[in-house]
């Protein structure tokens, strides 16, 4: 089975959470990405934009923001051409430019990343198969999209946590809002904060040198990790009810669900089973999809994306109604994600995008404006 990423869409900010605003006027065609290199590391940076512009074309910018189509790839996939922008030396700084797109701004230190063309689009890098060409490479990213609505740009971990970033932007009033710092030791404490099975998400170099954490939906975990607690919430709405609210702007629209057999059935102001869920598994948990689907939907989705986050933050036994706003009782339960309980505790501001749905609450770690006066990427020390 192969882990590798096709990019065959638009790449939406962090699993498609985004949603786009109507279009401004004065959003110009490239902004200003200002890079900045805190990570006190001599090894030579190298940076990456890549992704679909809003007409459906995909392909790269070079650091002036001009786009360039892919070629057309292969079966077996070819080498795409060499997309890379020398980066900034440590201490320093540099300023490109990001085109209107939705994407990625990919980031090594010491080695040019590896991508590729297959007849479907560009193969991204993808670590989670050890025969990856970009495995051994200590590297990063982060998404965004900017279009006539303006800039959506996160830092995220739903895939892998590594080499520490933070995001920002400077909108048409001066004032600036970022995401993504860490704490002082917090990138060797998430490390050192995998216990147990857990530690079998981290990968190292030959060399010795860790290189990240692997999400915990990448198979790396027993299946049967996240069984327990999802026993106990069976158990526990077989005789009661769970009520979810999933739309903030909308407290009047409410699904009830509750257990029957092999399925948790909701139902909503009627009386009518409006859709079901089979019993999750870990994987669809961390993932947030196959038994947990969320389609782009105003029913299924929304109450999936909801589920999604209680079990992941194990708040579905201590609170009948969900969403549940107060981060204070988030993975408190001894079966939990502990991959992301550990990274939002060691962030600065508890923002994280530890799995697919994280900002079901506004939990995430993205920044947003509509006249967007310039982006930056703070490359941030491993300590």
């Amino acid at each position: 089975m192969t882990f590798s990423r096709i990019l065959l869409t638009a790449v939406t900010v962090a699993a498609g959470l985004v949603a786009v605003s109507p279009a401004a006027s004065g959003v110009p065609e490239t902004i200003p990405l200002r890079i900045t290199n805190n990570s006190a590391r001599g090894d030579q940076v190298y940076l990456y934009d890549i992704g679909t512009r809003p007409d459906g074309q995909q392909g790269w910018a070079d650091a002036d923001g001009t786009f360039h189509a892919w070629p057309a790839g292969g079966n077996p996939p070819i080498p795409a051409p060499d997309a890379s922008i020398p980066g900034p030396a440590a201490g320093q700084s540099m300023t490109i430019r990001m085109p209107k797109f939705s994407g990625r701004v990919y980031f090594s230190y010491g080695r040019k990343l590896s991508f590729s063309l297959a007849t479907g689009g560009l193969v991204q890098p993808a670590v989670q198969n050890p025969s990856d060409p970009n495995s051994d490479i200590l590297f990063n990213w982060t998404e965004y999209t900017l279009n006539d609505g303006g800039l959506y740009i996160n830092s995220t971990q739903v895939d892998m946590f590594s080499v520490p970033y933070a995001v920002g932007v400077r909108a048409g009033d001066g004032s600036t809002r970022t995401t993504g710092h860490l704490k002082p030791g917090g990138y060797r404490g998430f490390f050192d904060g995998l216990q147990g099975e857990w530690r079998t998400l981290i990968q190292t170099r030959s060399d010795g040198t860790v290189l990240r954490a692997l999400a915990p939906g990448n198979g790396a975990l027993p299946a049967s990790i996240m069984d327990d607690y999802v026993n106990r919430v069976w158990s526990k709405y077989a005789g009661s009810a769970l009520t979810v609210t999933p739309f903030a702007d909308r407290p009047d629209t409410k699904f009830t669900g509750k257990v029957s057999g092999d399925t948790m059935d909701f139902t909503d102001g009627s009386g009518a089973v409006v859709t079901s869920f089979r019993k999750p598994d870990s994987d669809s948990i961390f993932g947030c999809h196959k038994l947990l689907d969320a389609p782009n939907d105003q029913v299924r989705g929304p109450i999936s994306r909801t589920l999604c986050a209680g079990y992941n933050r194990s708040t579905l036994l201590t609170n009948p109604n969900q969403p549940d706003a107060d981060d204070s009782g988030f993975y408190r339960d001894a079966v939990t994600n502990q991959y992301s309980r550990d990274i939002h505790a060691r962030m600065v501001d508890g923002k994280a995008y530890g799995f697919a749905f994280d900002d079901v609450g506004h939990h995430e770690s993205l920044v947003t404006d509509g006249n967007p006066q310039e982006a930056s990427i703070t490359l941030d020390p491993l300590d």
